[in-house]
């Protein structure tokens, strides 16, 4: 096999929760050697906080979400309160190429790790900050998490339906976003550095990133002066679109018609019904004006069938439609197995843990999953004595000291 793409690339980690380490975790996949720090007494928050927990059992080497966040990784641990903590954390940095972190903006600055302090043990560095709202302005340092930032770009305001409560989007979906444009940011340094020979410092504002995913309906406020409001599952300009109920206990089927073509072909699939060729669904418009009536008759064929066998007979005919999957259909899904997203390595604490790859591929140096999340402090020793060059001597003073727990 070919080297990986990010073989030799040198990461470290001053990073909790998702933000932060869904980055390195994308770098780690394809081959960069990133290292993942934590304090003994204050690990990640996810080892702790958030289950799910391998067998409802909470542990700190036994949490879900801090596994999947974290494959590949090397696991250590530093004091950085102890003395002479700060100055093993800007060791390793030293040895490093990038520095990941997404504590609250100020925190890295007063610890003594912030990036011209580190610019002076290593004048090459990139360092990526992840945080809420950027590190400067009049919010930057109101704390937060995923449904806040939501909730300020704008998304909560559009989700739910016209005449209910808003509603939240499931988890820290902006921190993902920011964890896309992350890895980005950070390949873009990597050549710059590569051109000039000078490293620099990445401020990326999560709360900014949730923009780019709104730019439509930002600019149709900013030419036309139109408020978009909440539309439930319909859509502007396309009817019937929803989720519509299937043959099974709380199964549905997704369909979505744009185009007056596509309702003929949606017609013929339902065996022309009477009701279909009246006027008042001839166009789209049309469709549109009697929305409730469409739906409601378009759901009294779909409870005929399964929504796999409904998503067959649509798609056959060129009408867009997919099943609704339970979260426990995204394991079993067929094209997900294909593309083996899902890889299953043995946890010493979890047992067979089935890790995320990455959603895309490189022909020539596919990502490798072969590591998985650490354990608490796991590969201090290995990385220490054995990556960093430390004496056998010295590691246990600074177990001794409490620097390394």
């Amino acid at each position: 096999m070919s080297r990986q793409a990010l073989e030799g690339l040198k990461v470290v980690e001053f990073a909790a929760y998702a933000a932060g380490p869904v980055t390195g975790k994308h770098l780690a996949d394809f081959g960069a050697t990133v290292v993942h720090i934590e304090s003994g007494g204050r690990p990640d928050g996810f080892r702790v906080q958030y289950p799910p927990f391998a067998e409802n059992k909470p542990g700190v080497n036994r949490s879900g979400c801090f596994g999947v966040c974290n494959n590949n990784k090397y696991g250590i641990t530093i004091n950085l309160k102890a003395e002479g903590g700060i100055d093993l954390a800007k060791e390793v940095v030293a040895w490093a190429d990038v520095v990941i972190e997404n504590f609250t903006p100020g925190t890295m600055e007063r610890l003594g790790l912030g990036y011209e302090e580190l610019c002076k043990v290593n004048e090459k560095l990139i360092m990526f900050s992840s945080c809420n709202q950027g590190q400067g302005g009049r919010h930057a340092t109101h704390p937060g998490f995923g449904s806040q930032l939501t909730s300020l770009t704008g998304f909560t305001n559009l989700t739910g339906f016209p005449d209910g409560p808003l509603s939240l989007l499931f988890g820290p979906y902006i921190d993902f976003i920011g964890v896309g444009y992350g890895v980005i940011s950070i390949m873009a340094a990597l050549d710059y550095r590569r051109r000039t020979g000078f490293g620099q410092y990445i401020d990326l504002a999560q709360y900014e990133n949730g923009l780019q995913f709104l730019a439509p309906i930002i600019l149709e406020n900013n030419i036309n002066g139109r408020v978009w409001e909440r539309m439930g599952n319909r859509h502007e300009y396309a009817a019937p679109h929803g989720v519509f109920p299937c043959k099974g206990q709380d199964r549905w089927c997704a369909l979505s018609v744009f185009t007056d073509a596509e309702w003929q072909k949606l017609r013929e699939v339902m065996d022309e019904p009477a009701w279909a060729a009246e006027s008042k669904f001839s166009t789209m418009l049309d469709r549109k004006n009697n929305e409730d009536e469409l739906e409601s008759k378009i759901e009294a064929w779909t409870v005929g069938f399964t929504p796999e066998e409904l998503m067959e007979k649509l798609q056959a005919v060129g009408v867009r439609a997919g099943v609704v999957n339970r979260i426990r259909d995204a394991y079993s899904d067929p094209q997900y197995a294909h593309r083996q997203i899902w890889q299953g390595i043995e946890h010493s604490e979890m047992g067979l843990f089935h890790y995320q790859a990455p959603p895309f591929e490189l022909s020539e140096t596919p990502a490798v999953l072969d590591r998985p999340s650490p354990c608490l402090g796991e590969h201090n020793e290995q990385f220490f004595c054995d990556i960093l060059g430390m004496s056998k001597e010295r590691y246990q003073e600074a177990i001794t000291n409490g620097i390394i727990a």
